[in-house]
């Protein structure tokens, strides 16, 4: 763990603002890359992640932008409530968007706050001299953060944004994601449904699949059938001990109180530091950090979020 200070918290758009974060220290922090996210532990006893959105060279601070969700379960209220001084624990960064460096070309997509990993892909990529656009996406000007930061920089011929009320401006998806050859990469953050639209209309216009990155902000809600998904029995390899799962809790809930060690950071889903492995069984993936690809294989899962489709599952715990 980290402690850091904030030292800095700029209203960026509406309901956004950045927050720099230093050691409390003075020391450098840990070296990033680009698409690395933090772990913030909150006063309030909640862990929300943070995509880093400086340029990855930096090591005197880390910059994050916190949108206030209308939907929020307590962490971005919570960091909204921080001011110039006060004092937080962090994670060392970790990344699991992490840019590919020998692409002949990127493509990088932003909507509203998922452009904080990219605008840090951006920083990198331009610094490399790599050849890339960036596409980002926003309800108004007003909505959109670091829109200025954007259009000031090295690469603001690169980039282009997109408004939702400014017609003129609009993304035109197919003549962006035309022209695709092998060795190109695109990278997509933000809202569930901008992020589909997206790579579904990359997919169409020939992007394999190996070629598509994505990092969620927020889990899906569960669908109807999913909600009345019934209980099920989950068992420890190790010991052969079973636990029952109801339908109104999660794993990850049953595993902690009955004594069980398991790291949770997210508990959405998102972040896999939870990722478990599946001995036995099939799990019902609800999760948003494997690729489909992975979900298929069946041989792991995430407790904070998804269940069973078979009546037992054998954990490698």
């Amino acid at each position: 763990m980290i402690d850091v200070i904030v030292t800095r918290k700029i209203r960026e758009a509406e309901g956004i603002y950045s927050f720099e974060l230093a050691r409390a220290d003075g020391s450098a922090l840990v070296p990033f890359s680009a698409g690395s996210h933090i772990d913030v532990h909150l006063p309030s006893g909640l862990i929300r992640q943070y995509s880093l959105c400086n340029h990855p060279d930096e090591q005197h601070r880390y910059q994050i932008g916190v949108l206030l969700d209308p939907a929020t379960r307590g962490g971005s209220e919570a960091m909204h409530a921080l001011e110039e001084g006060s004092r937080v624990q962090i994670s060392e960064p970790r990344n699991l968007f992490a840019l590919a460096h020998a692409a002949s070309r990127s493509l990088l997509f932003a909507g509203g706050i998922g452009v904080t990993p990219i605008l840090c892909m951006a920083e990198r990529l331009a610094q490399i001299n790599a050849p890339f656009e960036l596409h980002y996406c926003g309800r108004s000007a007003a909505s959109v953060a670091f829109a200025e930061r954007i259009r000031s920089s090295s690469f603001a011929g690169q980039a282009q944004l997109h408004f939702d009320d400014q017609p003129a401006t609009r993304l035109d998806a197919a003549a962006a994601l035309a022209g695709y050859s092998s060795g190109d990469h695109l990278y997509v953050c933000g809202p569930g449904g901008f992020m589909a639209f997206v790579l579904e209309q990359a997919r169409q216009a020939g992007w394999p699949e190996e070629s598509l990155h994505r990092e969620y902000f927020a889990a899906q809600p569960p669908s109807a059938n999913q909600l009345e998904a019934g209980s099920f029995e989950v068992v420890l390899a190790s010991s052969g001990r079973s636990l029952l799962v109801p339908a109104d809790r999660t794993v990850a809930e049953v595993l902690v109180d009955g004594g069980i060690d398991l790291p949770l950071s997210c508990e959405a889903g998102i972040c896999g530091t939870c990722l478990t492995r599946v001995l036995e069984g099939e799990p019902d993936h609800r999760d948003m950090f494997m690729t489909p690809a992975e979900q298929a294989l069946n041989d792991q899962f995430t407790p904070c979020c998804s269940r069973s489709k078979s009546a037992r599952l054998v954990l490698d715990l």
